[in-house]
C-alpha cells in the first residue's frame, strides 16, 4: 500500500505546525497489487515496468484529466484533481487499459493496481499533501480488488448521474486511523471496459542480466488422454532441472503452464515472461514407443537453435535414440 508519513505521525499524536494552506481536492491514491513478491520474483523487470507504466499510461491520463502528479514510491501514487468527474474518469482509463494489457499475460506476471478516490479537506506543504482528505483515499485504495477502484460517499454523490458507471454500496467501513467510519463504494460498470487512450499493449518484461527460458507445456500428439500427464510431468522435470543451474534464471511452471492448450506466438510469450529462449515440443505414443521433440527458440528472433527428437520404449527409458 502507498506509504504516507502523516499516517505514522497520526499514531505518534498528530502532525506537527506548519506553514500551509487548505484546500478541497479530489485525491485519488494508487498502488500495485503483490507488489513484494514481484520485486522478489523479478526485481529489474518490475522496477522498469513500473517506470513505464507510469510514463506512458499514468502521466498521460493525469494530464489529459487536468490533474496533479504529487508523488510516487516504490509501488503507488497520489494525485490531486479539482474535479471528481474528471478523476473517475481518469481512473476508469487507466484500469481499463490495464485489464487490456494484462489480458494475455499469465497471472503470475501483471501488474494490477488498486485505486481509492476521495474528496475532503487537504493540507498544501510545498507542493505535497496532507491531512484526513488523503488519508481516506489510502485506506480506500486499499478496500479495492485488484485492478478495481474504491470510492467514498462523498465521491459518489458529486459523480452520479454525470458518467456511465454503477455504484456497488460496500457499506460503513471503519478505516485505519480515521475517527468515523466511511461509507465506501465499489465502481461497476460499462465504462470500465475501455477508454480512450489509444492503442492498448502488454507491458513487456525486460530481459534478465543472464540467460532465461521458460519451457512450455509439451503438446500431446497421440490423442490418448492419459499421456497428457506424462507430457506435463515430463516439463515439469525439465523446469525443476535447469532451475538448479544458478547462472540460469528459469521461469515458474505456473507462468509457464498459463499457455497450455493455447497456439503461441514465441516472440509474444518472451515478451510477457520476460525470457531469451523458449523450450516448447511434444509427445506423440505408437505402440510401446513414446516420442518426444524439443524445439529450443530465440524468443528476441524466432530463430530455432537446437532441434532434437527421441524416441522412447514404454517399458524403460534406457533404450532411447536421439537426433
Amino acid at each position: 500500500m502507498l506509504q504516507l508519513t502523516e499516517l505514522d505521525l497520526f499514531e505518534l499524536g498528530g502532525l506537527p505546525d506548519m506553514a500551509s494552506t487548505r484546500r478541497l481536492a479530489a485525491i485519488l491514491a494508487a498502488d500495485v497489487v503483490g507488489y513484494s513478491w514481484l520485486i522478489g520474483a523479478h526485481e529489474g523487470a518490475t522496477l522498469q515496468a513500473f517506470k513505464t507504466i507510469r510514463a506512458e499510461l499514468f502521466e498521460p491520463a493525469i494530464a489529459a484529466h487536468s490533474g496533479r502528479l504529487v508523488k510516487t514510491t516504490g509501488d503507488g501514487l497520489l494525485v490531486e484533481f479539482s474535479s471528481v468527474v474528471e478523476e473517475l474518469r481518469c481512473a476508469v482509463e487507466v484500469q481499463a487499459h490495464m485489464a487490456e494489457s494484462n489480458a494475455a499475460v499469465p497471472a503470475d506476471n501483471r501488474m494490477e493496481f488498486r485505486i481509492g478516490i476521495n474528496v475532503g479537506d487537504i493540507v498544501v506543504e510545498d507542493d505535497d499533501i496532507f491531512g484526513d482528505g488523503v488519508n481516506v483515499a489510502v485506506r480506500l485504495e486499499g478496500l479495492a480488488e485488484p485492478g478495481g477502484i474504491c470510492v467514498s460517499v462523498r465521491v459518489q454523490e458529486d459523480a452520479a448521474g454525470k458518467l456511465d458507471l454503477a455504484f456497488e454500496d460496500l457499506g460503513e467501513q471503519q478505516l485505519k486511523n480515521i475517527a468515523r467510519p466511511v461509507r465506501v463504494y465499489r465502481i461497476r460498470g460499462s465504462g470500465m471496459a475501455g477508454g480512450v487512450m489509444g492503442t492498448v499493449r502488454p507491458w513487456a518484461l525486460p530481459l534478465p542480466d543472464k540467460p532465461s527460458i521458460a519451457v512450455l507445456p509439451f503438446q500431446n500428439m497421440s490423442g490418448d488422454p492419459e499421456q497428457e500427464y506424462f507430457a506435463d510431468g515430463m516439463v515439469e522435470e525439465i523446469i525443476t532441472a535447469l532451475s538448479r543451474i544458478r547462472w540460469l534464471f528459469v521461469i515458474a511452471r505456473n507462468s509457464s503452464f498459463t499457455y497450455k492448450g493455447q497456439t503461441v506466438d514465441v516472440k509474444q510469450v518472451g515478451r510477457e515472461l520476460g525470457v531469451r529462449y523458449v523450450l516448447k515440443g511434444s509427445v506423440r505414443r505408437a505402440g510401446q514407443r513414446v516420442r518426444i521433440t524439443g524445439q529450443l527458440i530465440n524468443a528476441v528472433t524466432g530463430a530455432h537453435l537446437w532441434p532434437t527428437t527421441s524416441t522412447v520404449l514404454s517399458k524403460t527409458s534406457s533404450n532411447c535414440r536421439t537426433k
